[in-house]
């Protein structure tokens, strides 16, 4: 089979109905939009969250805080995290993106210390936690600030 022998299954596809075209079509005069009024007219209805000239939903809820733009928003790594490499390895950003740990960098990686290091690695990390640096460090490994 090649592409250009591919067809549809059989019945799955319809014609579009032909709206305007005559009375005979069945769809003929109005086109299916009734007699008068705002949305038998080309370019009729209303806008999106249009509620009749009631105050919107989006408008009479209360607004608050603010959304700051400079915000960082780091990527999290516990440092039992990386029980997953062997000893003397040296962690990049790069390589935890290779081995699918770290789906998407934002603005860096931070690691926390938060359970227990088995391996001897050095880790190279944009921040980490002064308790992430001590058990990197008991265990035999560096913790470096990129």
């Amino acid at each position: 089979m090649k592409l250009h022998e591919l067809r549809a299954a059989e019945g799955s596809t319809s014609k579009p109905k032909r709206k305007g075209r005559g009375t005979g079509s069945g769809n003929g005069k109005d086109a299916g939009r009734g007699m008068n009024g705002q949305n038998s007219r080309s370019g009729g209805g209303t806008r999106l969250g249009f509620e009749g000239g009631q105050m919107p939903l989006y408008r009479r809820i209360p607004k608050r805080g603010f959304t700051n733009i400079f915000k960082k928003e780091w990527t999290i790594f516990n440092v039992d995290d990386f029980n997953a490499f062997e000893n003397g390895a040296v962690v990049t950003p790069e390589l935890l993106a290779e081995k699918g740990m770290a789906k998407q960098v934002k603005d860096g990686i931070k690691v926390l210390g938060e359970g227990k290091l088995e391996k001897s690695v050095t880790i190279k990390a944009h921040k980490f936690s002064k308790t992430a640096i001590e058990k990197i460090e008991s265990a035999g490994g560096k913790a470096e600030v990129i």
